[in-house]
């Protein structure tokens, strides 16, 4: 199966480093990165630890409905190249086991769906769950903090 990985869109990453309010209504966070594993949501690669990176609450859905999970991502401080949703899964997650959720098109979890996933097995998951016809989406979230990563989309 064709997938397509998608990071935050780029209007969204710019309109946060432009001082937009999160999902709380606040404005982002600038921190210093103080671990070598923070990825940025929107070039899905790793904020050089040392360096500056945003903090925001975000929710990657639609309308605010009981299954639209908010919580906080990273973001690159300055710009950056938005990951290429059809280069396959990103290398910074080809090592770590993460969570994964499908969503149907009313972006509310298909229960049995979820499962943290092993180190290299996050592609075949996914395609696993967007084989059935009820999946409009899969969501890739942190194992260990349940933060939003990237939404899997079936390619065309």
């Amino acid at each position: 199966m064709h997938m397509r990985f998608h990071p935050i869109p780029s209007e969204t990453a710019r309109a946060y480093r432009n001082g937009a309010p999160d999902a709380y209504g606040n404005l982002p966070e600038r921190m210093i990165c103080d671990s070598p594993g923070n990825p940025c949501r929107h070039c899905l690669g790793h904020i050089t630890q040392g360096t500056e990176m945003l903090v925001l609450a975000h929710s990657p859905f639609g309308v605010r409905q009981p299954y639209a999970e908010t919580g906080p991502i990273f973001l690159c401080p300055d710009d950056c190249t938005r990951y290429d949703p059809a280069r396959g899964v990103p290398p910074i997650y080809d090592d770590r086991a993460m969570l994964i959720r499908a969503y149907g098109a009313d972006e509310r979890i298909l229960y049995g769906t979820g499962a943290v996933v092993a180190p290299g097995t996050l592609a075949a998951e996914c395609a696993a769950r967007l084989t059935a016809d009820n999946v409009a989406f899969v969501h890739v979230r942190s194992a260990t903090n349940n933060c939003f990563h990237m939404r899997i989309e079936r390619a065309d």
